[in-house]
C-alpha cells in the first residue's frame, strides 16, 4: 500500500514548525535573522552623498585619447592665437604627479605666444612634497615676484595645482591668480586611482598627509578649476571648488579631456589664456568665465548648467 500524501507510514506527518533559537521580545515577536539577512540582499541601499569613488576602468581606458588631444593643439592653433593676450606677468607651472617640466613645455610655449613670462617648476620629477620641495617652491615664488615687481599666477596640474592652492594660502600676497587642471583637492584620496603611486613615489601616507591640509578650502584669490567628467584617474566631483564666502572670486569650468592630456588639451589652453587675462589694478572688476562666441568653441565646453 503506498503511503498517501501527508502521511508517513500511515502515521499524519508532524507539521512544521520553525525552531525558536531564542526567547520572545517584549512586544512578543520572535527574531528571524537569517531572513533578515537574506531581505537586506534585496533591499536598495541608500546611496551616500559623500561617496565619491575612483574612476572606473572604462573611464581610465579613455585615458588612451591623450596623444590625440596634444595632435589637436596643431589644427586648433590659429583659433587659440585669438584667446586674450596676456599683461607680461609671471606664470608658474607645476607638473602632476611622476611628472616633470617637460611636460608643461607645451602649455608654457603657448602662453608664452599669448605674452606671458613663464616658469617651470625647476625640481626635476614631481614625486609629491618630499623634504624642501614646498620651500623651493616658496622661494621660487617670493623671487619671481621680487624679479617681476609684480604678483605671479600659478598655475598647476594634477598635484601640481595642490602645490598652487597651498602656495597661494600662504603667501596670497605674491599670487595673482590660481588655476589648476584636473587637482583633487575637494574629495578623499581613494577618489583617485593614483594614490597608491603617490605614496609609492613620495614615500609618505597620503591619509596623513592631507590631515595636514584643508584641501577644499579655497585660496583667498581668484581660482579656477578646469576639470573633465571623463577623467579617468581622478573622480570629477573631487575638482570641484565649493562656494567660498571669504572669496567670491572661484569658478569651475568643464572641458572635455582625459586627464593625462588635459594639460595639453586645446579647450583647457583657452580657458587658462582667458583666466590669466583678467584685469588687475584699481577698478578691475573679476569676471567669471563666458563660453567663446566663437563659431564650433561652444561645443567644447559643455553647458556649464547641465545637471551634476
Amino acid at each position: 500500500m503506498l503511503p498517501l500524501p501527508g502521511l508517513s507510514n500511515g502515521k499524519p506527518l508532524r507539521s512544521w514548525r520553525p525552531r525558536r533559537r531564542t526567547a520572545p521580545d517584549a512586544a512578543g515577536q520572535l527574531p528571524c535573522a537569517p531572513w533578515n539577512d537574506l531581505m537586506t540582499l534585496f533591499t536598495k541601499k541608500e546611496k551616500n552623498p559623500h561617496h565619491m569613488p575612483a574612476p572606473g576602468l572604462p573611464l581610465l581606458a579613455l585615458e588612451l585619447r591623450a596623444p590625440w588631444e596634444f595632435g589637436a593643439v596643431l589644427p586648433a592653433w590659429p583659433v587659440l592665437q585669438r584667446a586674450p593676450r596676456g599683461d607680461g606677468h609671471t606664470v608658474i607651472v607645476f607638473p602632476g604627479l611622476t611628472a616633470g617640466d617637460a611636460t608643461t613645455a607645451p602649455l608654457r610655449r603657448y602662453l608664452e605666444s599669448r605674452s606671458y613670462d613663464t616658469q617651470g617648476w625647476g625640481q626635476g620629477l614631481n614625486l609629491g612634497p618630499r623634504e624642501g620641495v614646498l620651500d623651493n617652491a616658496k622661494q621660487q615664488l617670493q623671487q619671481a615676484a621680487q624679479r617681476s615687481g609684480g604678483k605671479v599666477s600659478l598655475v598647476g596640474w594634477s598635484l601640481g595645482g595642490i602645490y598652487a592652492r597651498e602656495l597661494s594660502k600662504e603667501l596670497p600676497d605674491l599670487v595673482r591668480c590660481v588655476v589648476t587642471l584636473g587637482t583633487p583637492f575637494a574629495g578623499p584620496h581613494t577618489s583617485t586611482n593614483a594614490w597608491r603611486i603617490y605614496q609609492f613615489a613620495s614615500g609618505r601616507s597620503i591619509e596623513r598627509e592631507t590631515e595636514n591640509y584643508n584641501l577644499p578650502e579655497a585660496p583667498p584669490v581668484p581660482t579656477t578649476s578646469i576639470y573633465s567628467r571623463s577623467d579617468g584617474v581622478v573622480a570629477w566631483r573631487g575638482s570641484l571648488q565649493a562656494p567660498a564666502a571669504h572669496n567670491p572670486h572661484t569658478e569651475n569650468i568643464e572641458v572635455v579631456a582625459s586627464h593625462f592630456g588635459i594639460g595639453l588639451n586645446p579647450s583647457a589652453w583657452w580657458v587658462v589664456a582667458d583666466r590669466l587675462a583678467q584685469p588687475q589694478g584699481p577698478g578691475a572688476a573679476w569676471q567669471a568665465f563666458k563660453r567663446p562666441a566663437l563659431p564650433g568653441l561652444q561645443l567644447v565646453f559643455p553647458d556649464p548648467h547641465r545637471p551634476r
